[in-house]
């Protein structure tokens, strides 16, 4: 049976090691920053290795994707097989533009809230719905997409597709399209396929390597909230 004295002792304050009590709010404020720093390192291997969110900057995905959409990208699906035609995939800035001067903590900070969806990136990464895989041919006519001589069904589409040349996908390339076929700055661009009276920069293929990973979530806004 516990005595006053020992429920008194149980309910005091831990000593410090001095003698004296230790305020139990001072012990948290020690302890803070090692939980800032932890959570930083959690942070950042969730990014790298399994789940980022992306801002969407443009129009090019709409009517699947708005523009200020906040959406999950999963990379593990990747590890264990190639990326798949209908698959929406995020891929790196084929030329990215110069970084700003940022400070070592300054730059650790920005890549962590960008990972998170919080800050927009200073190069967006392209966010496209993949075609054609290693070995397709693609093409496009009369209002259609052709991958190996049949016409793809795509209920996703947002206004017209105009033609474009027929085109053989190299191995460890993808050829990828926007959902907004008239905003979208995508595969049919740097390739040759297709009249671009504005010589607009085109991204090409997208290589393997330059997947970052599958949207398969739209988080933001609320009232967007889908699966993809």
């Amino acid at each position: 049976m516990k005595t006053e004295t020992d429920r008194s002792a149980l309910a005091s304050p831990e000593p410090d090691g001095s003698g004296k009590k230790r305020n139990p709010i001072l012990r948290f404020l020690g302890e803070m920053p090692g939980l800032i720093i932890m959570s930083l390192i959690l942070a950042i291997l969730i990014k790298t290795f399994l789940i980022q969110a992306f801002y969407i900057p443009s129009q090019s995905m709409e009517d699947t994707l708005r523009i200020n959409d906040r959406v999950l990208v999963s990379k593990v699906p990747y590890y264990f097989h190639d990326p798949q035609r209908g698959d929406v995939i995020v891929f790196s800035e084929p030329d990215p533009a110069k970084q700003p001067q940022r400070s070592f903590i300054g730059g650790i900070a920005h890549w962590v809230f960008e990972g998170i969806g919080v800050q927009k990136p200073d190069n967006p990464d392209f966010i496209k719905r993949i075609i054609g895989v290693p070995g397709d041919t693609v093409w496009g006519k009369n209002n259609k997409v052709y991958v190996n001589g049949v016409a793809i069904h795509e209920p996703y589409v947002k206004g017209t597709t105009t033609d474009f040349n027929k085109v053989t996908v190299p191995p460890n390339m993808y050829f990828v399209l926007g959902d907004n076929r008239q905003e979208s700055m995508d595969s049919r661009f740097g390739l040759g396929v297709i009249a671009d009276p504005k010589n607009m920069p085109g991204i090409g293929f997208v290589p393997r390597d330059d997947i970052i990973g599958k949207a398969w979530v739209i988080v933001w806004p609320k009232d967007h909230w889908a699966r993809l």
